[in-house]
């Protein structure tokens, strides 16, 4: 039996959730559609998505079509939770963009399509909501090809749209308009059909015709595009249809070597964890000793328990082979992203734009500090981009955020799942920092003023924008042990975390460029003596120091995130708007106008646009359509914000080491 993993994608409140319920209902797994406003889908399984209405967890569901096994992935809307639709991306074969008929293409809508496009994941695109007041099928069908991309075509036609008797006929073999339209765009890919259907007087079979779009579709090359509702059925057989012929269900290895991928995890009521697998190939049994991670932090564990979905729900099986995903239990130090079985050195990849908001999080009860870190600890291994970050001085715990929606369901999950009332400080922009210039610096062992038995020398050079940070060595490798080696690496990725403004250092290459120690020694006849030998925990110590030096050599610029941004509003109200955004700090291009109605497009600072969404309905009379994401970092003009600095960010160096004495002795260790 063959698999197809299917995501359901689309901008907030287009209908996928409702989707999902009618195609479970329409493949017999569920006797009654659930509703969304009345919290009963099967996929808002969360008492938040209950309450709220809307999707924040990936779910998984699964039906049969024939002899193909649908897993359904349902992902959030809301672009707070990005990153979730981020992780499913990686195990899809193929997807369903839903598109609103009311609301047409909107900034999540060409976001995510863009992101497909890049994947080459095979897509259909379902404009929903066609029995909606104000629904329209032949704009949004013009607004798709001319905003997400022109290789569509239209799979039926929409008769009565914007009312609850809308029926969706799909088009056949038989209308010569569909089919001239659909050779017609096959052949743009296809030079063979291209020159078929110039030499042939005859049309091309319509067979023939079906079979290259099945191809093409596989491709990622054009996308069908289907009208319906959710709620009514209306042209839901026809996607059904769609999904069975066009998209290309995985057969998968059972009996190759064990591979998998982790998307998704979760703990139970006594806190084991659960994982989400998309199985690549071979087959995991209960018992297995199953090996998952990468490089150093590789490890293994014992599978307990295995569960595939089958019917709408999961059931406990005794193996999961290749194609199918399945929940694995037993496997405790497993994180998302994780490969399991054969050994894969590519991460997932990064398709959307990092968190640009941060915020601190503050206990209602001060005693409760400890138990909020390890409750946030549990909410970062769901959502890793949340990326805990804590002051060593004040101990505040900060989180990043893709907006407020985002802060609010954490304030809300705390309170509910851990018992923690919290509040938040105001959300701030994340920025980073790049080097200028080259900078270099070393520190001898155990001359002042350096306290440590440790020699460093690091240079610091800029790389291309993106390329984040690198790490080389200009030492020979045997010059001391492999541990000191690695805690000067791995202590140089940490450091640079904060950079000369307290913001993250990036695209940068960091070279080791001096190595001494003190090999391990005694006094005659007596046991190893620290004071007398270095301890990765001097190469710890020291490496701060050291890079920050050359940092400051080389100097920083900060650079901001950066939105373009799409602002539609009434044309007689372009004096008024321009001047707000130049208070915004906004770059617009030149407008369009169109009638009544005009268009600006260009970039605003990320901190900026929650501004401008707050002032938009009354500079607009409540007609303006604003649509924003993210595009790129952008030096900031004028004095560069600070971020509050750790105890591990050396730029005082007497301060650094009277912080790194105290922490030392505080924990009882060697006081290098």
């Amino acid at each position: 039996m063959h698999t197809l993993n299917l995501g359901i994608l689309a901008h907030i409140d287009a209908g996928k959730t409702s989707l999902t319920e009618r195609l479970l209902y329409t493949a017999g797994v569920i006797d009654e559609i659930g509703s969304v406003d009345d919290g009963s889908t099967r996929t808002d399984s969360l008492a938040l998505e209950r309450q709220r209405g809307i999707t924040i967890k990936s779910a998984v569901v699964s039906f049969a079509l024939d002899d193909i096994t649908v897993n359904l992935i349902d992902t959030p809307g809301h672009p707070d939770f990005i990153a979730e639709v981020e992780r499913v991306l990686n195990v899809l074969d193929g997807a369903v963009l839903v598109v609103s008929a009311v609301e047409g293409v909107q900034a999540q809508t060409r976001v995510l399509m863009r992101t497909l496009q890049r994947l080459r994941i095979p897509t259909l695109i379902f404009v929903n909501k066609v029995d909606r007041g104000g629904a329209r099928d032949e704009s949004v069908l013009r607004g798709i090809s001319e905003r997400l991309t022109p290789a569509v075509l239209a799979m039926g036609s929409v008769y009565g749209p914007g009312g609850q008797d809308a029926r969706c006929t799909p088009y056949t073999g038989g209308d010569t308009d569909f089919t001239d339209r659909l050779t017609e765009l096959l052949a743009d890919h296809d030079d063979t059909l291209l020159a078929a259907y110039v030499e042939n007087a005859e049309p091309l079979p319509y067979s023939r015709l079906r079979e290259e779009l099945a191809v093409q579709t596989g491709r990622a090359l054009v996308h069908p595009v289907f009208f319906g509702s959710a709620i009514t059925g209306a042209g839901v057989d026809a996607l059904i249809r769609g999904i069975k012929e066009l998209l290309p269900a995985d057969e998968g290895d059972v009996d190759g070597p064990v591979s998998g991928t982790v998307f998704k995890v979760e703990r139970g009521p006594g806190g084991e964890k659960t994982a989400y697998v998309r199985m690549l190939s071979g087959t995991v049994r209960t018992r297995d000793r199953l090996p998952f991670g990468r490089g150093e932090e590789r490890a293994e564990g014992k599978v307990t328990a295995i569960s595939v979905f089958d019917r709408g729900s999961d059931r406990p099986a005794a193996a999961v082979g290749a194609g199918r995903i399945a929940k694995l239990r037993g496997l405790g130090g497993i994180r998302i992203g994780d490969p399991v079985g054969a050994a894969d050195a590519t991460a997932p990849g990064r398709w959307f734009a990092p968190p640009t908001l941060e915020s601190v999080v503050v206990p209602c009860a001060p005693a409760s500090r400890r138990e909020l870190h390890a409750a946030l600890a549990q909410l970062a291994e769901q959502d890793p981009l949340i990326n805990l970050r804590q002051d060593g001085i004040r101990k505040d715990v900060s989180v990043s955020l893709y907006g407020e929606v985002q802060k609010e369901v954490i304030q809300a999950t705390l309170a509910d799942e851990f018992g923690i009332d919290v509040t938040f400080r105001r959300t701030t922009t994340i920025c980073l920092e790049r080097p200028n210039g080259t900078g270099a610096a070393y520190e001898v062992g155990d001359q002042d003023p350096n306290p440590f038995l440790a020699t460093i020398g690091l240079r610091v050079d800029p790389a291309p924008v993106g390329s984040g940070i690198g790490y080389r060595r200009e030492v020979e490798l045997g010059s001391m042990p492999f541990s000191l080696m690695r805690a000067v690496e791995e202590t140089v990725v940490e450091a640079l975390g904060q950079g000369l403004h307290g913001w993250q250092v990036t695209d940068c290459v960091v070279t080791m460029t001096h190595s001494g120690y003190w090999p391990r020694q005694s006094h005659s006849h007596a046991a190893f003596d620290k004071s007398m030998s270095s301890t990765a925990g001097d190469f710890r110590n020291l490496t701060p120091l050291v890079l920050m030096g050359a940092l400051k050599e080389a100097g920083t610029t900060v650079y901001e995130p950066m939105h373009r941004f799409r602002l539609e509003f009434p044309a007689d109200l372009l004096g008024p708007v321009l001047p707000v955004l130049a208070q915004l700090r906004a770059a617009p291009g030149a407008p369009t106008v169109n009638g009544a109605s005009g268009v600006l497009e260009g970039e605003i600072p990320a901190a900026r646009v929650h501004e401008l969404q707050q002032r938009l309905p009354g500079l607009s009379r409540g007609e303006g359509v604003l649509e924003t994401d993210f595009d790129s970092y952008r030096a900031v003009v004028g004095t560069p914000p600070d971020r509050p600095r750790t105890d591990r960010n050396p730029l005082n160096r007497k301060e650094y080491l009277l912080h790194t004495v105290r922490r030392i002795a505080g924990r009882g260790e060697d006081a290098r």
